[in-house]
């Protein structure tokens, strides 16, 4: 049973930085896909970052490339959001999820193409 356990949201003001984990137990993260997503208040879930694999480069939505990074802790087996110049619009909560797929580029951005999904954490960026 694969399982996914998001951590490190909270408040943190405009322009300021967060980073989250995804923490995956029951197969090796070296071999997966990882997506992380959005939903905010009464919109869909929306897609922020994928990598796909660790030897390949990872994809952005427009709205955060340049201020979000995706990276991965093989030996963790935890994958990390990384958030900088923290905008109010990315108020969200915010979800990790894995698929042992291979998926090509454009189908890394959509929520249905992931297996197993974490929980949320809640991210608000406000004064």
């Amino acid at each position: 049973q694969v399982q996914l356990v998001e951590s490190g949201g909270g408040l943190v003001q405009p322009g300021g930085s967060l980073r989250l984990s995804c923490e995956v137990t029951g197969r090796a993260l070296s071999n997966t896909y990882i997506g992380w997503f959005r939903q905010a208040p009464g919109k869909e879930r929306a897609f922020v970052t994928a990598s796909r694999r660790s030897s390949c480069l990872p994809n952005y939505a427009v709205a955060v490339k340049g201020r979000f990074t995706i990276t991965r802790a093989n030996t963790k087996n935890t994958a990390y959001l990384q958030m900088n110049s923290q905008k109010p619009e990315n108020t969200a909560v915010y979800y990790c999820a894995e698929t042992s797929r291979s998926l090509i580029l454009s189908s890394t951005k959509r929520a249905n193409k992931y297996e197993y999904w974490g929980q949320g954490t809640q991210v608000t960026v406000s004064r």
